[in-house]
């Protein structure tokens, strides 16, 4: 499978063995990230279909964490709802 943002390739099955191996996501820093957090982006990161980046210190409020490579789902100001990579981000 291939994700259509960021073009990361995995297989189904790799999915669900990383998924029910660790239940813990963390941001860049190492601490854990609970749903209803607020997280702020970290480097600017390119947005399929739009002309412009999420830029670098955008702050996403009530974050969902979802089993996926994108494990969280939030709502970004000016984009909409989006999936991001934990590894993006801080906590706020």
């Amino acid at each position: 499978m291939v994700c259509p943002e960021c073009f990361h390739e995995w297989e189904p099955k790799e999915e669900t063995e990383v998924a029910s191996a660790s239940q813990k996501v963390v941001d860049s820093n190492g601490n854990e990230l609970v749903d209803g957090d607020t997280v702020v982006v970290i480097k600017d990161l390119p947005v399929k279909g739009s002309s412009k980046p999420v830029k670098a210190g955008t702050k996403v409020k009530n974050i969902k964490l979802v089993d996926s490579d994108h494990n969280i789902y939030c709502k970004v100001d000016g984009f909409g709802a989006m999936g991001l990579k934990s590894e993006f981000v801080r906590k706020a």
